[in-house]
């Protein structure tokens, strides 16, 4: 960092950042293991959070980091990056608009050959993303998971995984995880009633492409042999999307969080559902594939549109990054320039 940027003051010691009252903001990139312990002290420096995704290894604890910054009226966002993807905004305008009738069901794929992690499997690395981007565009949470999965690799941690959560209205959606893939992949096929979506992240130029097609029953018949399915092949088309970086999108809406005292899109009550999730697939994996409930029955919103960081609306700021790196950038306040090594 200090060779990158050579005016910029660096330290190993996570602490000289939490005192330094010049400093307003902390980013935490670091393995997931330390997330809840690093959050929560800068929270308590009375600093604003950006956490590396999944925010926290239990419920309990991301619980407890949504209620701390929601207290202290700090802003706590969770880097679940790809809801900052013009292709999954364009995807979710779709939707909205009805161009693809009722959505029917979901499936996604992450996949490729590697990293392996040693404190968390797939599910945990790779599923925080797709579970991030169901819940933006079904604007609800699961009613139940499932997922099996096995580990070829390191006893213990599987490295394989495939999860099933159930929605409201008989939707379901599917992420299939790997990091035993000879290709990356990055794909998720959303279904409708009238055309279906196919999101390529892998794509340079055209990540998404709608297709017109679908199955259609007769309204009604009197005899056996007068049912017949009707399948439609209609034209494929790709929408345009402006390009534009998602990581960059995501830490200039931090920083504007911050200074407008506004409640992130990828805020902390995001994060603890994405943890929940998390959880009740571990708990379906010890139970060799079993469902768990999770009790949701309404439509979910995490109070983006109308909560302020300050705790006064429907939800408060919390937000991160990816989860996995390796150290603690620090946002430096305007008139101070200090990174961590």
């Amino acid at each position: 960092m200090r060779r990158l940027y050579p005016e910029m003051a660096t330290t190993h010691k996570f602490e000289e950042l939490l005192n330094d009252s010049q400093l307003d903001a902390v980013v935490i990139a670091t393995p997931v293991r330390f997330h809840y312990a690093m959050a929560k002290a800068a929270l308590n420096a009375g600093k604003h959070v950006f956490v590396e995704k999944p925010m926290a290894r239990t419920e309990a604890e991301a619980a407890e980091l949504v209620s701390l910054a929601e207290g202290q009226g700090l802003v706590l966002m969770v880097g679940h990056t790809f809801l900052f993807s013009p292709a999954v905004r364009r995807m979710k305008e779709i939707i909205n608009a009805g161009d693809i009738g009722e959505v029917q069901y979901i499936a996604a794929r992450r996949l490729n050959l590697g990293l392996f992690q040693k404190d968390i499997n797939v599910a945990w690395d790779l599923a925080p993303h797709d579970i991030s981007i169901l819940l933006h565009l079904l604007d609800e949470l699961p009613l139940s998971v499932s997922c099996q999965g096995s580990s070829h690799v390191t006893r213990g941690i599987e490295d394989v995984t495939m999860m099933h959560l159930n929605f409201r209205k008989n939707r379901c959606a599917f992420i299939h995880n790997s990091w035993l893939d000879p290709k990356k992949v990055r794909q998720m096929t959303v279904v409708g009633s009238q055309r279906m979506i196919v999101y390529d992240d892998t794509e340079p130029l055209e990540k998404l492409k709608i297709y017109d097609a679908r199955v259609e029953v007769p309204p009604h018949y009197d005899t056996f042999a007068e049912f017949t399915y009707s399948y439609h092949y209609g034209d494929s088309y790709v929408p345009y999307i402006k390009q534009d970086e998602p990581l960059k999108l995501e830490c200039q809406h931090f920083l504007e969080c911050i200074s407008e005292g506004a409640v992130p899109i990828t805020n902390g009550r995001l994060g603890l559902e994405v943890v929940k999730i998390l959880e009740a697939s571990s708990e379906s994996l010890r139970q060799q594939g079993a469902s768990v409930n999770l009790g949701a029955t309404v439509p979910w919103s995490n109070g983006h549109q109308n909560g302020r960081a300050n705790g006064n609306g429907n939800g408060n700021g919390n937000g991160n990054g990816n989860g996995n790196g390796h150290g603690g950038l620090m946002l430096p306040a305007a008139n101070q320039n200090l990174v961590a090594a």
